[in-house]
């Protein structure tokens, strides 16, 4: 009867360790590394871009940089990749969400979704400071180049006076109001005792329309029509209005409208 227990004893303790032997084997199988640190060098965002240049890296692993990390299930440049593909590989449209749009993947905490958010940002003013160095306008898609980044995007409008000198240089943009989703308020006086104080000679007028919609409504026309009358008794031309949109816009002067 000893002996009897004794071997069950030794049963069951064999058991166990191959039980606990079988069990992390089974995990260290199934296990995978999802920290950059076991990938490759060339294959590390990081040092990918130290070694190649920022153009070898894919957006999602320039957004992988930002982020640092990603989770129990997915690296950084995965995560990266999930949230770029359910915002249709668009950049102006990530640039769009929110920080609790972001913080519903499971990764991103509230640090994350702040620095995906800034790189955004710094990105469309790159955008606009860029199109300030046109120190000229020569045409209508220059000044929609200028402005897109501005309201082209925007849930509301917004109206804008691009204020210009004799040689149609800027001399100052200038949102002169900011309204709601169908509609916003322009005083003519500001709009042209602005033109006086900086000496300008003429002006552009633009606004968007956050519907996507390029038609100019009758009010868009009686008040581009009012501007250029009371400009003309000051010496200082409207030469265009635009209606801008995320895509595309409408110009009065191309249209003959002006």
């Amino acid at each position: 009867m000893f002996r009897s227990l004794i071997f069950n004893c030794l049963k069951v303790k064999y058991r166990f360790r191959f039980f606990i032997f079988s069990k992390s084997e089974a995990v260290k199988k199934d296990y995978i590394p999802f920290t950059i640190k076991n990938w490759a060098l060339n294959d590390r965002p990081r040092e990918k871009l130290l070694q190649k240049g920022k153009l070898a890296l894919s957006d999602a692993e320039l957004i992988a940089i930002l982020i640092g990390s990603g989770n129990t299930d997915e690296s950084a440049v995965a995560l990266s990749k999930r949230i770029l593909s359910e915002t249709k590989n668009n950049l102006n449209l990530l640039g769009k969400l929110s920080a609790q749009q972001l913080m519903i993947y499971k990764g991103i905490g509230e640090a994350k979704a702040i620095s995906i958010i800034a790189a955004m940002e710094l990105g469309r003013r790159r955008r606009t400071e860029d199109a300030l160095e046109l120190v000229k306008i020569a045409s209508s898609s220059t000044v929609f180049e200028l402005l897109q980044p501005i309201i082209g995007e925007l849930p509301h409008e917004e109206f804008w006076i691009l204020y210009l000198n004799n040689a149609n240089k800027i001399i100052e943009k200038v949102q002169i109001s900011k309204g709601g989703i169908t509609g916003t308020l322009v005083d003519v006086r500001i709009t042209l005792k602005k033109a006086l104080e900086l000496g300008a000679t003429s002006l552009i007028l633009a606004h968007n329309h956050p519907s996507g919609n390029l038609n100019p409504s009758e009010a868009d026309k009686q008040l581009t029509n009012k501007l250029k009358i009371a400009g003309e008794s000051l010496d200082i031309k409207v030469l265009d209005h635009l209606i801008v949109t995320e895509k595309s816009y409408f110009s009065f002067a191309d249209e003959g409208l002006m």
